[in-house]
C-alpha cells in the first residue's frame, strides 16, 4: 500500500491529509485562533466537586472550566503526600469517591484528554502521559507496556526488556507502534529526552499560580513528524519552506533515515491539495450522501448523542438475484464506512443501518469486512454486533472535533436548524480563488466581494493578511464586504489594471459625508472612533467617546482598507 502524508500551510491554517493508495482517509486542521489543547498539562484549581456525578470541575484558565472524572482524578504517587488529605484511613480503590480525592479551591496538575466540544468543557485527568517517537512517559504510575498493534510476539517481548531497562525508577513507559524495529540506544535517547521534559515540567509547577500551563502540546507539522512519519509512509509533502526545514531538523535528531522522504511542494501553478484532488475530497466528506462506485450510497447524520449511518443500492440494480446485490452493496458500502469514520474522524456511538440480508453468511462478512478496514484506523474503534433490529452498533474514540465541526457551523440563515461554512473555511477558499486567478491571468489586481465577517478574517488585523497574500502573488488585492453576499459566496467584481480596480474597489470617496455609527474606540487610539461599512473601517478623528451614537462625517483618507474621517456632526444613541 502506497501511503503519502500531505501537510498544507496557510497564514491562518495549517492542513494535514493522509492518503493511502492515492485515497484520502484522514484530514486534520488546526488554526492558531481554535488552538488543539489535547495534551496540554496544566496546574488547575478545583471550583466545585460534584458528588452526585462523581466528578470535579477544574479551572485551568480555559473558558468553560474542565471536567475531571473519578477514575481520572485518582493522584500518581507524585503528587499523594502533597495534595490528597483525608481523614480517614485509606478506603479501597474500588470505593474511592470524588470527595476522598480532591477538595475545592485544592491545586492540582492535569493534562487535556479531551477537547472541548460544543457547550462542554475539556475533559482532563490527573494520569499524566509524554509521548515521544517511540516511548510514551508515565511519570506518576510503575509500569510497562507495548502498543497491541506490534503483533509478531517475539518483537513485542525485546521491546518489552529494553522498554524495562531503559524505564526510569518508579515511572512507567509504553511502547508505541512506530518502535517497532527500535534499537536500544534509540530507546534511551527517547526516554532520557522525556525525563528532562518531566523534569522542566514539574519545576514550572513548583512556582507556578494556578491556573497556569506548563506544557503545550507539539503544532500539527511537529506532532505528523513525530508520529505518523514512520517506514509505512512513502513520502511526506509540505508546501512550505520553514515548516519544511524545521521537519528536516525534528527528522535529523529522531528519524534521520526518513529524511530522503521528506519532499517540499514548490509547484505554483496548482496547491498541494489541488494537485492530489484532496479539495474535492473534502468537499465530499462535508455532505451527508456518499455515493459508492457501485451506484448505491450511505447517508450519514450526525447528532450530538449518536451517529446513524444508512446503506442503500441506489443505481445498483445487480446481475442475477437480490441477496447478490444487497451483499454486494453492503460489503462496499462497509469499506465506505470506514474510510469515511476515519476521514470525517466520527466517533462516540455510531448505528449502521446496512440493507437486510437473509443469509447468515453474508452478514458475518459484511461485519469482518468492517473490522478488517478499521484496523488501518490509528484511533480506537469496536464493533459490538448486531442488535435484534438488525443494525450495527459500533463505538469510536472521540478527543476532538470532528471534521464537520471543525469545518462548518451553525447556520444563521435558517436559524441553527442547518449548517454552512465557517468563515475561517470561506477565508481560505476565496483566498485559493484568488491565487488561482491571478495565477493564470496577467492582471495586476483584482476586486472580490465577500461576507463582511469573511472580508475581515481575508484582510487580517491592520491588513496584514491581504499584505502577505500581495508579496506572495506580487499582485494588488481589493477585498469588499457586502452583507447582501451569502456567507458561503464570493464574487469576481473587478480584474484589471490596478488603477481600473482601485476605481471600484472603495466604498467611499474623498469629500464625501456619511452618517455613521460608532462602533468602538480605536484599540490604540482611544480618542478616535471605529464606525464599519460593511467591513470597510472609518477610523473617525475624536469619535472615541461617541461609541453607540450616530455622527456625520466626511472622509479626508481613503485607503484599501479603511479610512480616515472627520466629525461634521452628532446624532442621537444608536
Amino acid at each position: 500500500m502506497r501511503k503519502e502524508i500531505l501537510v498544507s500551510v496557510d497564514m491562518d491554517e495549517t492542513r494535514a491529509a493522509v492518503l493511502e493508495d492515492g485515497e484520502l482517509v484522514e484530514i486534520s486542521v488546526e488554526r492558531p485562533v481554535h488552538q488543539r489543547v489535547v495534551g496540554n498539562i496544566y496546574k488547575g484549581r478545583v471550583e466545585n466537586v460534584l458528588p452526585g456525578m462523581q466528578a470535579a470541575f477544574v479551572d485551568i484558565g480555559l473558558e468553560r472550566n474542565s471536567f475531571l472524572y473519578v477514575d481520572d482524578a485518582v493522584p500518581g504517587k507524585g503528587e499523594m503526600d502533597e495534595h490528597w488529605v483525608s481523614p480517614a484511613p485509606t478506603p479501597p480503590a474500588k470505593a474511592l469517591t470524588i470527595k476522598d480525592v480532591v477538595r475545592p479551591g485544592q491545586e492540582i496538575i492535569v493534562q487535556v484528554a479531551k477537547e472541548p466540544i460544543g457547550t462542554k468543557g475539556a475533559r482532563v485527568t490527573r494520569h499524566i502521559t509524554l509521548p515521544g517517537r517511540f516511548l510514551v512517559l508515565m511519570p506518576n504510575v510503575d509500569y510497562v507496556g507495548v502498543s497491541r498493534r506490534i503483533a509478531e510476539e517475539k518483537e513485542r517481548e525485546r521491546l518489552k526488556q529494553l522498554a524495562a531497562k531503559v524505564k526510569p525508577a518508579g515511572m512507567g513507559l509504553i511502547v508505541r507502534t512506530i518502535a517497532e524495529g527500535a534499537s536500544e540506544a534509540e530507546l534511551t535517547a527517547d526516554v532520557q529526552f522525556l525525563q528532562r521534559l518531566w523534569e522542566r515540567i514539574s519545576s514550572r509547577a513548583a512556582g507556578a499560580p494556578s491556573p497556569s500551563i506548563l506544557h503545550r502540546d507539539l503544532g500539527l507539522v511537529h506532532r505528523i513528524v513525530r508520529d505518523w512519519f514512520d517506514d509505512s509512509v512513502t513520502t511526506l509533502w509540505i508546501d512550505d519552506r520553514e515548516e519544511y526545514d524545521r521537519a528536516l531538523d525534528i527528522l535529523e535528531i529522531h528519524a534521520p533515515a526518513l529524511k530522503d522522504r521528506l519532499k517540499l511542494y514548490t509547484r505554483t501553478d496548482e496547491s498541494l491539495f489541488d494537485f492530489y484532488g484532496v479539495e474535492m475530497e473534502i468537499e465530499k466528506a462535508l455532505k451527508k450522501r456518499v455515493w459508492l462506485k457501485s451506484g448505491g450510497y450511505l447517508v450519514i447524520d450526525q447528532t450530538e448523542a449518536l451517529t446513524a449511518i444508512d446503506v442503500n443500492t441506489g443505481k445498483f440494480v445487480g446481475t442475477t438475484n437480490l441477496a447478490d446485490t444487497v451483499f454486494k452493496t453492503n460489503l462496499e458500502a462497509a469499506k465506505e464506512i470506514a474510510r469515511q469514520l476515519r476521514l470525517r474522524d466520527i466517533g462516540g456511538i455510531i448505528i449502521i443501518d446496512f440493507i437486510d440480508m437473509e443469509i447468515h453468511e453474508h452478514r458475518q462478512k459484511v461485519i469482518k469486512a468492517l473490522e478488517e478496514e478499521l484496523k488501518r484506523d490509528r484511533t480506537r474503534a469496536n464493533v459490538l454486533g448486531l442488535t435484534q433490529l438488525g443494525l450495527v452498533e459500533m463505538t469510536r474514540k472521540k478527543s476532538r472535533q470532528n471534521l464537520d465541526e471543525a469545518m462548518m457551523r451553525g447556520c444563521t440563515y435558517c436559524d441553527g436548524r442547518g449548517k454552512i461554512l465557517s468563515e475561517e473555511t470561506m477565508a481560505r477558499r476565496v483566498r485559493n480563488e484568488i491565487r488561482r486567478i491571478l495565477k493564470q491571468s496577467s492582471s495586476e489586481a483584482l476586486l472580490m466581494e465577500v461576507h463582511p465577517s469573511v472580508a475581515a478574517l481575508l484582510i487580517g488585523p491592520g491588513g496584514a493578511h491581504l499584505k502577505e497574500l500581495e508579496r506572495e502573488l506580487g499582485k494588488t488585492i481589493y477585498v469588499r464586504g457586502n452583507s447582501e453576499v451569502h456567507l458561503e459566496q464570493y464574487n469576481l467584481k473587478v480584474l484589471g489594471t490596478r488603477a481600473e480596480v482601485e476605481e471600484r474597489a472603495l466604498p467611499v470617496r474623498v469629500g464625501q459625508l456619511l452618517e455613521v455609527k460608532v462602533d468602538e474606540a480605536h484599540v490604540t487610539n482611544t480618542s478616535d472612533g471605529i464606525a464599519r461599512i460593511d467591513g470597510y473601517v472609518l477610523d473617525i478623528d475624536g469619535a472615541g467617546e461617541l461609541v453607540g451614537r450616530k455622527v456625520t462625517v466626511e472622509i479626508i483618507k481613503a485607503f484599501r482598507t479603511y479610512a480616515k474621517a472627520r466629525l461634521v456632526g452628532t446624532g442621537q444613541n444608536g
